[in-house]
């Protein structure tokens, strides 16, 4: 089975996000970049899935400017092949699962795991784009997955608990956060896979014209919450909610 991971690069979690003055985007200029955490989680099963004899075959991809460095890494920890598609262009969730369902038609890729969505922009939508334009199956926040002959058993989050479904292979899942913890690569690894090889792609390979369907318009910071406020017994917090916050009769 062949499996394929997409994977975005993305400004690491640990670092405060700062807006342009002009608000046409954040600061990306010497700060830190790293592989998006939802899409880690679906590079280590993969890898586990390989290790387990039932994957025969990773092969991530990413899509942007620079992303050396997160397919580097993905051959450090194990995979068998990496393909760039190299872009300066903001993509839609459109665009980027057109991209892809290319992709997976070219390398006869029998399973798509993926995060469930990327912590720069939050959409939440390139996965199930992507299994509707391969007519595949799909499974969303996926935190547990088994793999049954031609079927995947998916234990998904969902708001009313855990919900478990049975899909047919081909497919694509997508991943949340309890699914595994990611695995570090180790220096040797590191350093053997600054000579394997990454595949370049021009993307228009795979994409004539970018969907302009969304424009970003501006980017600000949320609005700062006041303080808080202590009060001394209950019938004072009774009273700020009824004559001052106005949320009680």
């Amino acid at each position: 089975m062949k499996v394929l991971v997409p994977m975005k690069r993305v400004i690491d979690y640990n670092v405060m996000i700062r807006i342009k003055p002009d608000h046409t985007g954040v600061v990306t200029d010497g700060v830190k970049m790293g592989i998006n955490p939802f899409d880690a989680i679906a590079l280590e099963e993969s890898l586990r899935l390989k290790e387990n004899k039932i994957a025969t075959h990773v092969t991530a991809v990413s899509i942007g400017p620079a992303s050396q460095d997160i397919l580097r890494l993905a051959l450090a920890l194990g995979v068998d092949e990496v393909i760039w598609i190299k872009t300066d262009l903001s993509l839609s969730p459109l665009d980027i699962a057109h991209i892809l369902s290319k992709i997976v038609k070219d390398e006869s890729c029998e399973l798509v795991l993926m995060g469930k969505q990327a912590i720069d922009d939050d959409c939440n939508q390139t996965g199930q784009i992507l299994a509707g334009l391969c007519n595949m199956a799909q499974a969303t926040f996926a935190s547990h997955i088994a793999i049954e002959d031609q079927h995947a058993v998916v234990a998904r989050e969902t708001d009313d608990g855990i919900e478990t479904v049975q899909i047919t292979l081909p497919a694509v899942i997508t991943v949340d956060l309890r699914l595994n913890e990611p695995r570090f690569a180790s220096l040797p690894q590191i350093m053997q896979a600054k000579s394997k090889p990454i595949r370049e792609v021009p993307l228009s390979t795979y994409l004539n014209a970018p969907c302009d369907a969304i424009t970003q318009v501006s980017v600000t910071a949320p609005t700062v919450r006041k303080a808080g406020m202590r009060v001394n017994n209950a019938e004072e917090l009774v009273y700020q909610l009824r004559h001052v916050a106005k949320v009680l009769p």
